[in-house]
């Protein structure tokens, strides 16, 4: 059987340029363990290409939309090509910060109060937010994004108006939720097992795309996170509870705020990034795990019926 490797990068989301540099990186340590590698830029006929080269399974590195919401995941089921991650449904659903929630609230998983504002329907923002008892600061983001694209932090009123006017020119719904401060704390998941958890502390306003990765930004990483023994291990608990519950396959990271002795869940990422800022090796290392090992173990845990 060949050992080649397909990477699946680029795309057509807004996280195209993430997707790259988690794809090389990956590709680069596959290379070192001796697999054949081809990268494949996942926009035009990448289907046809993908048919004809008949990898033995293609490590999808696609971020954002079409990329880990389930879209290409059902063309590889099609084809059926064994690939990495999460499947059709669970990246579907944990994609969506609307549908996620409301499965993480039915399995007694905290997250921040929310609704969903729709386009050109601004005047019910004040009705829903009196009835929700949410108070400013507020955020308000896309439903289906990652890498903190179009997320804003909103002080009052007016900032609300001018950064949903903004958002609704790409975007028909809308979430809009109470703004948990707090501790940043990320949980990864590898195979069903929590790896460890890490804190975030941002110079900046918070863990937005930037602070994320650029260097420049100075994000602090401290790992592990420095909280106590019995809420490392709930937020390790809370994390593998998310990724059974969606379903999910793989490696996920879930992000938390921790406040007031409380961990709010915001969303599980099912395809976190792989590069020399993302978090996930950075937790993996620490568990005794080498980024090559981490790559080659999610080759290996490649498959259909995902």
């Amino acid at each position: 059987m060949t050992n080649l490797i397909v990477v699946l990068i680029g795309g057509l989301s807004g996280e195209r340029e993430i997707s790259f540099l988690t794809g090389r990186a990956c590709s680069k340590a596959l290379k070192k363990r001796g697999y054949r590698i081809k990268e494949i830029d996942a926009k035009g006929h990448f289907i046809d290409k993908l048919k004809k080269l008949k990898p033995k399974a293609i490590f999808n590195a696609l971020h954002g939309k079409y990329g880990e919401d389930g879209f290409v995941q059902s063309i590889l089921e099609s084809i059926k090509i064994p690939y990495t991650h999460s499947g059709v449904f669970s990246s579907s659903l944990a994609m969506d910060k609307v549908r996620s929630r409301i499965v993480f609230k039915k399995n007694k998983i905290k997250v921040p109060k929310y609704f969903l504002l729709y386009k050109n329907n601004q005047k019910n923002f004040t009705k829903k937010i009196i009835r929700k008892k949410i108070k400013f600061p507020i955020v308000i983001k896309p439903i289906n994004e990652g890498s903190s694209l179009g997320v804003y932090i909103c002080k009052n009123k007016k900032q609300f108006n001018k950064n949903y006017s903004k958002l609704k020119k790409d975007y028909d719904k809308i979430l809009v939720e109470e703004y948990i401060p707090g501790k940043e704390i990320q949980a990864a998941v590898m195979g069903g097992k929590s790896l460890g958890a890490i804190e975030l502390v941002p110079r900046r306003e918070f863990y937005d795309y930037t602070a994320k990765y650029s260097s420049k930004a100075k994000t602090k990483h401290i790992m592990p996170a420095p909280i106590s023994k019995k809420k490392y291990n709930e937020v390790l608990f809370l994390a593998k509870k998310a990724h059974k519950i969606l379903g999910c396959r793989g490696i996920t990271r879930s992000d938390f705020r921790f406040f007031k002795n409380t961990f709010y869940l915001l969303e599980t990422n099912t395809q976190p990034g792989m590069t020399k800022l993302s978090l996930v090796p950075e937790i993996a290392k620490y568990c005794g795990i080498s980024f090559e090992d981490l790559v080659v173990w999610m080759v290996k845990d490649a498959s259909n019926n995902r």
